[in-house]
């Protein structure tokens, strides 16, 4: 971001790109690695189009995307360890939008199969009080691609939990039959959509 690349380039390649061996170096990197990030947004303009995976998006794009990947390893963490999390529900509600965004411009691709037939739809809705529309989700096809939308509706398959329940479902981390989810409708597309999408 700091030099407005245009194309990948390996993080192990750049100065301190790579842990340091030692442990406490190595939490020291790590912690620091998320100040560097926001100070080079910051520097960069938060709208300053830069390269991402996804395409060109605005700088404060990486921030967000961050965001959800350490909440999620936070999750991955603590399951590895038998620990109790938590997940606030309005990261956990971005974070299936951020995570529904990423599979609409992705799914697809290379000409992949769809996580979803022409047809089928999926709603997800948040049980978290005073999420609003930010706690609800219908994705679809639409002309080949994957959709999505805050709106209300019902799906050929319909997931009814928390937003955190919902986002790790969505991600693989916790199976829906180990959390409270309700699953109405064909469960098949449930299935379908976890196998064509990435974790």
């Amino acid at each position: 971001m700091r030099d407005r690349l245009d194309s990948f380039l390996d993080p192990r390649s750049v100065e301190e790109g790579k842990p340091p061996p030692d442990m406490d170096d190595a939490i020291t990197w790590l912690r620091g690695g998320a100040q560097r990030l926001v100070d080079a947004v910051e520097r960069t303009g938060t709208e300053t189009p830069v390269w991402t995976f996804l395409g060109a998006r605005p700088a404060g794009w990486w921030i967000r995307r961050r965001l959800h990947e350490v909440a999620v390893h936070r999750v991955d963490a603590a399951i590895a360890i038998g620990s109790e999390f938590t997940l606030e529900p309005d990261i956990a509600a971005d974070g299936i939008s951020e995570f529904l965004e990423r599979i609409a411009t992705q799914a697809g691709r290379d000409d992949a199969d769809l996580p979803l037939q022409a047809g089928d739809t999926l709603h997800l809705h948040a049980t978290d009080p005073g999420l609003g529309a930010a706690g609800e989700w219908t994705v679809g096809v639409d002309e080949g691609r994957i959709t999505w939308s805050h709106e209300h509706g019902k799906g050929t398959v319909a997931l009814r939990g928390s937003a955190a329940e919902l986002l790790l479902a969505m991600v693989r981390r916790v199976p829906v039959a180990d959390t409270g989810i309700e699953v109405f409708g064909d469960p098949a597309v449930w299935r379908k959509w976890l196998d064509g999408t990435p974790l």
